[in-house]
């Protein structure tokens, strides 16, 4: 069995799948966060305040092998960000410095809302990053303190996360939503389970020395224009009206590519939304 070890900041849904994953593989996991009753069965609890300074009594007195900083916001505004994704990783790096701890590799979660692109164009890992929003900027210097911390560090760029409970979308389709056809908004994918499934993939090829890149994108194979998805789901789950309201996404449009996983040997469980949308459309 592998003595590997794995503490995830921030061990909710994504983090509490990795979580899952890694202990059927025979790490040991822990799993910091506010409310440690909701951590999955097995994971060791390190209960903590990301926004306070104190070292938290639960943190380990060895160093995990493995840190993944895989947080979400209780803010969704500049403030909010800023206190989960810079200062609160800032706070964890100074915890493993005050007691002198060095993982392997730092595994920094980001977003892919760092990429600004809005015509449809392609983007990968080294696609230019100038984000209007505040949450691309936040990232990215959220990003940047990952890899200027002084360990080895990765970040993954998730896209937009589906799976069970995270079911909008689906929400939308069945009041009849209706989205733009021309010009196509392209929207980009990963169920929850791929999203945990990259990340444990590429803790799993660091710790055989396989070398990895700085960053990579996690997303499926189908970037699909939004169209396309809701007409697929109508006809799925035969839904036949429309709302007289006609909504229309955010502007944003891109289509993120997974090649640079994919070289590496990862593939996603679900390549696209249809695999994805199926499987929870058929859980009871």
């Amino acid at each position: 069995m592998s003595e590997l070890s794995a503490m995830i900041v921030g061990c909710g849904d994504v983090g509490g799948r990795l979580a899952l994953q890694l202990l059927n593989k025979g790490w040991q996991v822990s799993g910091l966060r506010r409310a440690v009753e909701h951590l999955p069965a097995g994971v060791t609890p390190i209960r903590a305040d990301l926004g306070q300074d104190d070292l938290p009594p639960e943190w380990p007195s060895r160093s995990p092998d493995y840190l993944v900083y895989c947080v979400a916001a209780d803010q969704h505004d500049e403030a909010g960000y800023q206190a989960a994704y810079v200062d609160g990783l800032r706070r964890v790096l100074g915890w493993l410095a005050q007691n002198q701890q060095r993982p392997r590799r730092l595994l920094f979660v980001s977003s892919s809302s760092v990429y600004a692109q809005q015509q449809g164009e392609w983007v990968d890992e080294t696609a230019p990053t100038e984000p209007h929003s505040y949450s691309g900027r936040i990232m990215l210097a959220a990003e940047r303190l990952a890899l200027d911390s002084g360990l080895a560090a990765s970040v993954v760029r998730l896209t937009g996360i589906y799976g069970p409970g995270r079911e909008w979308l689906l929400s939308q389709v069945r009041q009849g939503y209706r989205v733009a056809e021309q010009p196509p908004l392209y929207g980009n994918r990963i169920h929850a389970e791929d999203a945990a499934g990259l990340m444990a993939f590429l803790l799993e090829s660091d710790s055989r020395g396989v070398g990895l890149e700085d960053c990579y994108l996690g997303v499926d194979d189908d970037p699909a224009a939004l169209s396309e998805v809701v007409a697929w789901l109508r006809e799925y789950m035969g839904v036949t009206h429309w709302s007289d309201e006609q909504r229309v996404r955010r502007t944003g449009s891109k289509r993120c590519s997974n090649a640079r996983a994919r070289a590496l040997g990862w593939a996603p469980q679900y390549p696209s939304y249809k695999q994805g949308y199926a499987a929870i459309l058929a859980q009871p």
